[in-house]
C-alpha cells in the first residue's frame, strides 16, 4: 500500500476498535485533545520495563478486540517488524519459565503477554491523532498529520531471552540485527576499528533510555528510573536495586565511564564514507532491521534514503565491549537525524535491547516531521 491507503487502513483499524470499546474502557484507552499539555506530556511518556505502558491492557480485552489491537499495531509495522514484535511479546512467557515463575512485579503475574497497552491520541482521521502499543520490551509510537505519517520513532524493540532453544535450532528475535553489526564491525580493518571502538567494555543499557528527547550530553538513565513513578513495595524497589547493582558490577562502569559514553555533539566512530562497498552494503542492511519498523512506505523511503551516497557516508558506527558471540557488547549508529543503539549485556549477554530514534523528530515534535517521515532527505 501507499502512504495514502496506508493511513486510511490505520485510520479504520484504530476508529473501529475504539467504538468496539465500553465507555469506561475508551476513556482510558484515548485521550483528547492532541495538543493538550497533559495529553502531550502522556503521548511523549514512553517505556521499556515491564511497568504500566498506560491505556488499556490487551488482557483486559475479550478477543475481537485483542484482534484490532493487533491489527492496529501491524498498520505501523512492515511484516518482518510485526513478526519480531509478536515475537517480543511471546517471549513472556519463556522469561516467566526461566525465572522459574516468581517473578511478581507487584501483580498477579509478573510476566504476562496480555501486558500489552494500547492508547490512542485524538480521534483517528482527525488533522493530529496518534496511537501507542507498548509493554516490556516493545515500544512502538505512531503521529499522524494531515493524512501523512508524521512520526514513527521513538521505535524499540527488545528480548529477554535474547537467545532461546527451539527444536531444530535457536530462537534469536534481533539476532540480526546484533550479526550484522559485529560482521560489520570485524570488517573493518585496524585503524577504522579502533577509531569505532568507544570503549573495551560495553554499558549496561542504551543510553538514551526512555527520553522523549534526546540530546548531547545524555547519559545512561539507571533502572530505578525506567518505571512509571515509584515502585509500589519496597521488596519491588528493593529488586530493581539489585538488577541495577548486578548489570553495573557486571559492566564495571564509573561515573567517568559513563560520560565517556554520553550521546556526543556529533556522530562518534567510523563512517561510511570510510567503508568499502561490502561494508556500505552491511550498513544499510544493519540501518534496514531499524528503519524497517515503520509502515512500509515509510521503510521504503529510508531504504531509499540511505541508497543514496551522500547520505549513507554520513553515517557513524560505534562499538563498546566485546566482538566475540556471547559476551557483553553495545553499539550505536548516529547521523543526521537518527541514533541507534543496540545493547546485550544483562543476563550473561542474552538479554538486548534496540532502539531506533530521530534526535529532531521523535513523536512529531518537529514541525517538519511529517514531510521527513516519509522523505528523509
Amino acid at each position: 500500500m501507499d502512504e495514502h491507503s496506508t493511513v486510511e487502513h490505520m485510520t479504520r483499524v484504530a476508529a473501529e476498535l475504539l467504538d468496539a470499546l465500553p465507555p469506561d474502557v475508551r476513556a482510558r484507552a484515548q485521550q483528547l485533545p492532541v495538543g493538550d499539555p497533559a495529553v502531550e506530556a502522556e503521548r511523549v511518556r514512553w517505556f521499556y520495563t515491564p511497568t504500566d505502558h498506560g491505556g488499556v491492557a490487551v488482557r483486559e480485552l475479550p478477543p475481537r478486540q485483542q484482534s484490532l489491537v493487533m491489527q492496529l499495531l501491524a498498520t505501523g509495522l512492515t511484516r518482518p517488524a510485526y513478526v519480531t514484535a509478536c515475537t517480543v511479546m511471546g517471549l513472556e512467557n519463556v522469561l516467566d519459565e526461566l525465572e522459574g515463575w516468581q517473578v511478581d512485579w507487584g501483580r498477579e503475574r509478573g510476566r504476562d503477554p496480555g501486558l500489552y497497552w494500547v492508547r490512542v491520541f485524538g480521534r483517528p482521521g482527525d488533522d493530529t491523532w496518534g496511537w501507542r502499543v507498548g509493554g516490556h520490551h516493545l515500544s512502538v509510537n505512531l503521529l499522524v498529520r494531515a493524512g501523512r505519517i508524521a512520526a514513527v520513532t521513538p521505535s524499540f524493540l527488545g528480548a529477554d531471552p535474547a537467545c532461546s532453544p527451539a527444536l531444530g535450532g535457536m530462537l534469536r528475535p534481533l539476532g540480526g540485527t546484533e550479526d550484522l553489526a559485529r560482521t560489520l564491525m570485524r570488517s573493518l580493518p585496524a585503524p577504522e576499528r579502533a577509531l569505532a571502538l568507544l570503549h573495551p567494555r560495553a554499558v549496561s543499557d542504551i543510553v538514551s533510555g526512555n527520553r522523549a528527547r534526546v540530546r548531547p550530553g545524555d547519559r545512561m538513565i539507571h533502572m530505578q528510573q525506567l518505571f512509571r513513578g515509584p515502585l509500589p513495595t519496597p521488596r519491588l524497589a528493593a529488586l530493581v536495586d539489585r538488577i541495577d547493582e548486578t548489570a553495573e558490577t557486571g559492566s564495571g562502569y564509573t561515573e567517568a565511564d559513563h560520560a565517556w559514553l554520553a550521546l556526543g555533539p556529533r556522530p562518534q566512530g567510523v563512517a561510511g564514507q570510510d567503508m568499502t562497498a561490502e561494508q556500505r552494503r552491511l550498513l544499510r542492511d544493519l540501518l534496514a532491521t531499524y528503519t524497517d519498523r515503520s509502515p512500509q512506505p515509510v521503510a521504503d523511503a529510508h531504504r531509499r534514503h540511505y541508497l543514496d551516497d551522500r547520505n549513507l557516508d554520513l553515517v557513524h558506527l560505534a562499538w563498546a565491549g566485546s566482538l566475540a558471540p556471547g559476551e557483553p557488547h553495545y553499539y550505536r549508529l548516529t547521523g543526521p537525524r537518527l541514533l541507534v543503539e543496540y545493547d546485550n549485556t544483562q543476563r550473561h549477554a542474552n538479554h538486548a535491547h534496540s532502539v531506533w530514534r530521530d534526535p529532531d523528530g521523535d513523536f512529531g515534535l518537529d514541525p517538519l516531521a511529517a514531510h521527513r517521515a516519509t522523505d528523509p532527505h
